[in-house]
Parts: C-alpha cells; structure tokens; sequence
C-alpha cells in the first residue's frame, strides 16, 4: 500500500471543499458532496473498515449506493452518487488516482413505483370538507379546486397575485413556473366560480390591497402556509399523506386516461422533457391499454 493510499478520506475532504470554494460552488453543492463522502466513511467504518483512499473502490462504492438505495430513495441516492463521481474526478485530477473508479458504476435506479394519485372519492371527501361561508371555507375551497383543475406545482399556486387571475374574459390563471417561465392554464366553471365566491370575500379581509392572492390571518401565505392549510382539510377529509404534488400527480394521470395529448400536457403542466410523461404516465399506462384495445376490437373484426 502507497504512502497516498493510507490518505484518511476526512481529511480529503478538507482540500476537496476548499476546491469546491474556489471554483464558486454553491453553499448547497459544498454540503451536498461533502456529505456524500462523510456517509461513505462512515459506512466503511460500520463495517470494520478504514475510511482511507486505498477503501476508495468500485465494489465499495457501488455496495455503499446499492444498501443506500433500500433505506432512503433513489433521488436522495442519486445526489450521493454525484457527490462521490464529483470527488472521484477530483482525486483524478490532484493526482491522488490514476483514474476515476467510477468509470462504468451506473447510478442507483430504484424499482418503479406508480405514481401516487387521488381518487374521486378523495376528492370528493375535500371538497366537502371546505363546504361552508366563512373566508377560510371559500379561500380553501379555491385553492383545493385549482389545485385539482389545473395541476399547477405549489409554488405556483402560492405566488398567484390577484391580477394573475382572469375571470372575466378567458377563465385562465396565469401562472410563472421554473426558469421564471410564464404559462395560462384554464379552469371549469365550478372552479371559476370557487374563485368568484372567495375574491368577493377577500375584499373584506384587512389585507385585501395586497398583491397576492391567498390570505390569512397573517398576512399573505406563503408555500407552507399553503401546505399548512392542505393538512387541515386533509384531516378533516380523512385522506392521508395529502400533499400538493398529489393533485398534480392526478391531473397528470387523469389528463392521459382520457386521451388527452401529451404535447398538450407538457405545455398546461410546463415541462421541457419528455421524461416527466413518462413518470406520469406509468399510473393509469396499464388502464389505457386495455381501453384501447376494447375500442380497437381486434377480436370480432373477422
């Protein structure tokens, strides 16, 4: 074993950030790839191992990620595998390696899961649950209706101004997604008239001068005060593990089972890739094959 080999990783770690500082890394990658070398040692160290360079292997790593992958999941897995590729890389390039040992270790996939979706019963118990006048009755309401109509993230849903909603020429909201791009999504009349029902009420709210569009006690909400307000009419409902992302899931899914385009959802849902279709997808894929195949009738054709 080399003088380098016996190189303790902790202490790579230190000339490794300070790289990662020089080269204008943000605070969050810095604590990203360091973890993901700090739980590589300690996984070595769990097992009767040193966590020096010589440890620093293929078969290790790929042992450490595969373990890793069956208790947290695969994106979190993935972070970790770029954290380590990106220290890799850079014991290549100060000379402590003579090649990258992550050559050919493919990253950590996780078995697919369909994606988690509402059903209309769930629904239906939310919708009810928000049945009433006050103002948190009708802003609720609102919220849970464009949520499910227009499938929007919750950023989105959260940062909609007063002017971002057109209700009296198109029943569209306009809403800004990620990279700052602007979209229109349009809603139903049910929605429309949820939303009608509660901008009436917030002219009477003490902050109804106020840009944005949902309010509360304290003021205008924010993502969590959004999230916080879900949980509410979730156990209200008894619908468990409700979470923004869930409505977005099934206006996906819902959008696909009943032959909607997918060029068309990509635009209403703003993605770039053709990937997230197929995340989607996955949850109603085996029920629009069978209704396919029972329109296309190829057994009482002859």
């Amino acid at each position: 074993m080399s003088p380098s080999d016996r190189e303790r990783l902790d202490d790579l770690l230190v000339s490794f950030r300070r790289d990662l500082r020089a080269a204008d890394r943000s605070p969050r990658t810095l604590k990203l790839y360091s973890d993901a070398v700090d739980r590589f040692a300690t996984w070595l160290v769990d097992r009767g191992r040193e966590p020096v360079l010589a440890e620093f292997t293929k078969s290790a790593i790929g042992a450490h990620l595969g373990e890793m992958l069956e208790r947290v999941t695969a994106s979190t897995t993935a972070m970790h595998y770029r954290g380590l590729k990106r220290f890799s890389r850079w014991l290549v390039a100060e000379d402590y390696l003579p090649a990258d040992v992550m050559i050919g270790l493919d990253k950590p996939k996780a078995k697919e899961k369909p994606v988690p979706v509402l059903t209309d019963a769930d629904i239906t118990a939310l919708l009810r649950a928000c049945e009433g006048t006050t103002f948190e009755d009708r802003r609720d309401l609102a919220m849970i209706r464009l949520l499910m109509d227009c499938g929007t993230r919750i950023s989105e849903l959260a940062n909609l101004k007063v002017t971002d909603v057109d209700l009296r020429h198109l029943d569209v909201i306009h809403v800004t997604g990620k990279g700052g791009k602007s979209r229109a999504i349009p809603f139903g009349a049910k929605t429309g008239k949820a939303l009608e029902r509660y901008i009436r009420e917030r002219r009477t709210h003490r902050d109804a001068e106020a840009e944005a569009l949902w309010l509360g006690q304290r003021g205008p909400f924010s993502v969590w005060g959004v999230e916080d307000r879900l949980k509410v009419r979730a156990r209200m409902a008894g619908v468990e593990d409700l979470h923004a992302h869930r409505f977005r899931h099934t206006f996906a899914a819902d959008w696909l089972a009943s032959g909607g385009q997918e060029r068309d959802l990509m635009r209403l849902a703003g993605w770039d890739s053709d990937a997230m279709l197929q995340v989607y997808g996955r949850a109603t894929a085996d029920q629009r094959a069978q209704d396919a195949h029972r329109r296309m009738k190829r057994g009482d054709r002859l």
